[in-house]
């Protein structure tokens, strides 16, 4: 978020007119005083629109403030695929976006991904500086202050899909279903994992595989769970849907 003390314009205020379940949210955004798409410039971002290296797949043409859900999803795996080709773009990772997003952020997506080290968002999905907001935390869980970023990210900021992201040999996915006894605080994480991998036992194919989708699309459920979240939904604006990251090869796949 924008460390910037500025209030909302009012016209971003009005936007934020949720039903009983999210009552005091327009209180909240104007006391966060953060900087929001509004005050973004109302020309296209500089690199949304990149030129694909020869041989890899166009960027879709349209200002991302523009695009729907899915058109969203669809340029974040277009990226996924330029990094798994090895024909990165590296759109938005100049000095000039670096002094255009210190005005205010305009994020097209939001990741709810693992804190684990192989798995940087901007870098496997070929994006750059203000393009994702992300939140990591080792297990990719939707805790109280994640759904709350996340609430944030999507409401405030405007990014118009949520992708939760597991991945290939995750630790704590792997330590939930051996029932590891663990010191200090990370056995909370496990907890938080454990109703996901109880829930794949018995499946076929590889368990810890199995255990981590289903942690991804049980931690997709409890963040559609949030009033703000599914308003968002319901009205169009947002999509949430999640992500399998295979450490060997780079590639993301969806999973439903």
């Amino acid at each position: 978020m924008s460390g910037k003390n500025q209030r909302l314009p009012l016209s971003r205020r009005n936007l934020l007119k949720l039903g009983a379940g999210a009552i005091g949210t327009g209180a909240l955004t104007v006391g966060l005083g953060c900087s929001n798409k509004n005050e973004a410039v109302s020309e296209p971002t500089k690199g949304a629109v990149s030129e694909a290296p020869k041989g890899a797949a166009s960027p879709i043409a349209i200002n991302p403030n523009e695009m729907t859900p899915d058109q969203i999803l669809q340029k974040l795996m277009e990226g996924n695929q330029r990094f798994v080709a090895n024909k990165r773009t590296s759109p938005n990772q100049d000095m000039a976006r670096l002094t255009e997003v210190a005005k205010g952020q305009n994020p097209f997506a939001a990741i709810l991904g693992c804190a684990d080290s192989r798995v940087p968002s901007e870098i496997v999905f070929d994006q750059g500086l203000g393009d994702l907001f992300v939140c990591r935390v080792a297990g990719n869980i939707a805790t109280p202050e994640e759904i709350g970023s996340l609430e944030f990210g999507t409401l405030v900021l405007g990014a118009k899909v949520i992708m939760v992201i597991g991945h290939e040999k995750c630790g704590a996915v792997d330590a939930t279903i051996k029932g590891a006894q663990v010191p200090g605080q990370i056995a909370s994480l496990l907890e938080a994992i454990k109703p996901a991998a109880d829930k794949s036992k018995g499946q076929s194919g590889d368990p810890l595989e199995n255990a981590t989708k289903a942690n991804v699309l049980y931690q997709a459920e409890k963040l559609k769970a949030s009033p703000v979240i599914s308003q968002l939904i319901n009205e169009g604006k947002l999509k949430v849907v999640g992500g399998y990251y295979d450490l060997d090869t780079g590639t993301i796949t969806v999973v439903s």
